[in-house]
């Protein structure tokens, strides 16, 4: 029960307060914390599917702490199978203790025990969660009905975890190497519990966001700048590489992730937190991995299409604008900068790219062919870049949606 209300609790900041899941601390500890969270993300992953089985059961529209009650009870029956008499009663009970849901504990306890003889099938009928409008209706113009349904499924279901090695050859139990060289581990696992942890050998980044440093090419005792750089997982890979890294951000929070990080593994960086439109030395190669919606992350942060809209696009556009310009002005001559984003939309990507071409008429794509990085020839980009969504390896847990492109000033 304790992992039940914690769930909940996690389910009211989110759809009600619009909190981020990390955000958001919970009265659970340990196993049941861990449990709590499991539960929170399966129903976030699946609430379009369990709103549908449920919609026949109810008259009108409960309130939203009913509402989640009913979703929690039907996710955990018909999805992860557990006793239908142990869930109906937990629930039950919590209704009967709160003021808010008091009054619908009968209808919860009559609704959950029809689901539990009635609802299998119709969740074997059902669809995945749907993308919300403001990230389909994009996408429509350049994937197939099937490529975005293809990318709704992989993100109903739980993230595998990817590992970056900082030793290429490094094994870790349970793990399988990806093509583009990272590591997978499609068990649930403690990831401080793995061998070589503590001394640092490796550091959690979803396969696709480990690519955009490699567009760089060899970077051993360039001056690179990693811009936008928290939590730090790129400005280990390029530390890692041999690169004289600078690693820049304006959150004093997130640079403490970085400090932690690079601590950890033994990397060493220059870190700079400020403004990136007050940095003003020049660099080598640079790596800008932009603000944006994050609605490439969809698979991992369930979260996110309850907190973010389409009006979040435009101003993150000419942010990634400024920035990407600005960031031309801090290359040396001959050096390449990589913008990246962890987004699906085309306009915090491919569009920004070939808008850049245009405002600065040196400026020229380098192109990625990108079955020299382990992919396969549809992730390249009409203009030059890389274009990957969560549907690419969906037969092994997909990967995050991400754009990147190399440039150069000719």
């Amino acid at each position: 029960m304790q992992a039940r209300q914690a769930a909940l609790a996690l389910l009211d900041a989110v759809l009600r307060e619009h909190r981020m899941l990390a955000q958001v601390r919970v009265s659970a500890q340990g196993a049941e914390a861990a449990r709590a969270s499991r539960l929170a993300t399966t129903i976030l992953r699946n609430l379009g599917q369990a709103d549908a089985v449920l919609r026949p059961y109810l008259d009108r529209k409960p309130s939203l702490p009913v509402q989640n009650l009913l979703r929690l009870g039907t996710v955990e029956l018909l999805l992860n199978g557990e006793d239908a008499h142990g869930v109906t009663d937990d629930l039950v009970s919590i209704a009967k203790s709160r003021g808010g849901t008091r009054r619908a504990a009968g209808m919860v306890n009559a609704v959950l025990r029809k689901i539990a003889a009635e609802g299998p099938a119709a969740w074997d009928q059902g669809s995945p969660q749907r993308l919300p409008g403001w990230i389909a209706k994009p996408l429509t113009k350049r994937l197939s009905t099937d490529t975005i349904r293809a990318i709704e499924a992989v993100q109903a279901r739980p993230a595998p975890l990817d590992i970056t090695p900082r030793d290429p050859d490094l094994d870790l139990p349970g793990a399988t190497r990806l093509p583009t060289g990272s590591l997978r581990i499609s068990d649930n696992v403690q990831v401080s519990a793995l061998p070589g942890y503590d001394a640092g050998a490796f550091w959690v980044q979803d396969a696709a966001a480990a690519l955009p440093v490699r567009l760089l090419g060899d970077v051993a005792d360039k001056r690179v700048l990693d811009l936008c750089a928290a939590p730090g997982g790129k400005t280990m890979q390029l530390a890692a590489a041999g690169a004289d890294v600078t690693a820049l951000d304006v959150s004093p929070a997130r640079m403490k992730r970085v400090t932690e990080n690079l601590a950890r593994t033994g990397l060493t960086a220059k870190l700079v937190t400020e403004d990136a439109f007050d940095h003003t030395e020049r660099y080598d190669a640079i790596l800008l991995d932009a603000p944006c919606t994050a609605s490439g992350t969809i698979r991992r942060h369930p979260d996110l299409p309850f907190l973010k809209s389409g009006r979040d696009v435009e101003p993150l556009t000419k942010l990634q604008m400024r920035l990407l310009d600005h960031a031309l002005t801090l290359l040396k001559p001959g050096g390449t900068l990589v913008y990246c984003t962890c987004s699906l939309l085309p306009v915090e990507g491919e569009f920004q790219i070939t808008a850049a071409l245009k405002r600065h008429e040196a400026l020229q794509v380098i192109p990625t062919d990108p079955t020299t990085l382990g992919g396969s020839r549809d992730w390249a980009s009409p203009e030059g870049g890389l274009r990957l969504h969560p549907a690419l390896w969906a037969d092994i847990g997909g990967m995050d949606g991400f754009y990147m492109a190399a440039l150069r000033i000719a």
